[in-house]
């Protein structure tokens, strides 16, 4: 290991740091996911950089979570859902770093923590409406593209395993995350296509309802990469002018293209079980979801990445207590 890296949750790489990572990484090997489930987990560094993207004048502030490796290792983008910021999901992007994959987490700032503190709580409806209109989901996808850009041609992009990409995200994460993956909106005659080819795989957690369209087939049935749908059944939205019931999200699972996809849905739980509260959908079955879904989404990954399909085969079995549904791809 490369004993160097320590930084710790809020701390910065310096020029030198970086220079030195980058060079180890020109000779490193790729770091295969399958060799990781009975090695010892390698450390990790959590780096917070404040990115600016020079074409929008957007800010897009990241935390990427990175193995202390000097091998060329995995990458999973993760998208917050609304209200959320790069600090959050640290459970599912702690886990993966720990487990020897990068984990770059986005702060989309249209719709990031700023809606629930930025004013008036008066005016929070129309602030949670604006959000979610069409132009924040498109400078959204643009925020994962300019954050995979800046991270590859960084000091810090030797250390990523270019080949191995997956989009994640929650909530309205995951319709980022969809159309990163090769959802496609049509808006006014004209279609949105945000396809980021970089993304070989989507980890989708809680996915609403796309706007605009009654069929989501129409949107979603472009999406041709491996895709795992995570969700509950009291995964329920409620915010202030928004509802969207459970069966939504496995509307989008039905909907969502490609032949190799899978759904878990868990019993019970609620829609922020998959924040970092604790407590939300029960104080017992919230640590056992988080825990279920960290060895999902490594199992998704070992299946997509490594051709190993053991640990994914054998899942549902080991969390069969939790689990109200569980899906495969078809045969054939």
């Amino acid at each position: 290991m490369n004993e160097g890296l320590k930084w710790g949750p809020t701390q910065r790489p310096t020029r030198r740091d970086c220079l030195r990572l980058g060079a180890a990484a020109g000779v490193a090997a790729a770091f295969p996911l399958r060799a990781i489930a009975g090695a010892e987990a390698p450390s990790f560094g959590a780096i917070d950089l404040d990115w600016v993207d020079p074409s929008r004048q957007r800010p897009v502030p990241v935390r990427l979570y990175l193995p202390n490796t000097t091998a060329a290792v995995p990458l999973m983008v993760f998208s917050h859902g609304i209200g959320g910021s790069r600090t959050g999901y640290r459970w599912l992007g702690e886990h993966m770093a720990s487990h020897g994959m990068a984990s770059l987490h986005l702060q989309h700032i249209g719709s990031d923590r700023q809606l629930w503190t930025g004013g008036s709580v008066f005016n929070i409806v129309g602030r949670l409406q604006a959000a979610a209109q069409d132009s924040e989901a498109i400078a959204r996808a643009l925020d994962l593209r300019f954050g995979l850009d800046t991270l590859l041609a960084s000091p810090l992009g030797g250390r990523i395993d270019a080949r191995r990409i997956v989009a994640a995200g929650h909530s309205y994460g995951a319709n980022t995350t969809l159309l990163a993956s090769g959802a496609q909106v049509e808006r006014q005659g004209r279609v949105i296509d945000l396809h980021e080819p970089r993304v070989k795989a989507a980890v989708v957690i809680s996915a609403p309802p796309f706007y605009g369209d009654a069929d989501p087939r129409k949107i979603l049935a472009s999406v041709a990469v491996p895709s795992l749908h995570v969700t509950a059944t009291e995964d329920v939205i409620r915010i202030p002018g928004y509802y969207s019931g459970a069966e939504d999200r496995v509307a989008v699972f039905d909907a969502t293209g490609g032949a190799r996809k899978w759904l878990a849905v868990y019993e019970g739980g609620s829609h922020s079980m998959f924040t970092d509260r604790t407590g939300s959908g029960g104080v017992t079955l919230n640590p056992q979801v988080k825990a279920a879904t960290q060895a999902l989404v490594l199992a998704f990954l070992r299946s997509v990445f490594d051709g190993d399909e053991a640990d994914l085969a054998g899942w549902p079995q080991r969390h069969a207590a939790l689990l109200a549904r569980f899906v495969t791809p078809r045969a054939g």
